[in-house]
């Protein structure tokens, strides 16, 4: 650009683009990309989620193994959640084990 403007006596100092056009089948090639980026992305943060929640569960049954009454007390809040707002009917199965440790 120096030496077509030099010629003429102009100095260029700074060059703005103001508007681009770009083909329709550039545009679509480009948002392909972009979507199949953004897909590529979604599904990384979703097998991070799924590594997370797997270390959760691994140490939350670490904690629940040491204790048999953490499992019992963790069935009932799953019941609880189970059963919404609505009156439900429900049956606590629970060992006799556990009734013994209970009743003493």
């Amino acid at each position: 650009m120096k030496k077509l403007t030099n010629q003429w006596g102009i100095k260029v100092i700074r060059i703005d683009i103001k508007d681009i056009r770009l083909p329709i089948q550039l545009q679509k090639a480009m948002a392909a990309e972009a979507e199949s980026s953004r897909l590529a992305n979604a599904k990384i943060i979703v097998a991070k989620a799924e590594i997370e929640a797997t270390k959760n569960l691994q140490k939350a049954s670490t904690i629940l193994a040491d204790n048999p009454f953490t499992m019992q007390l963790r069935y009932l809040q799953s019941l609880h959640l189970i059963s919404g707002e609505d009156s439900h009917t429900i049956v606590f199965p629970f060992s006799t084990e556990t009734l013994r440790k209970i009743f003493k």
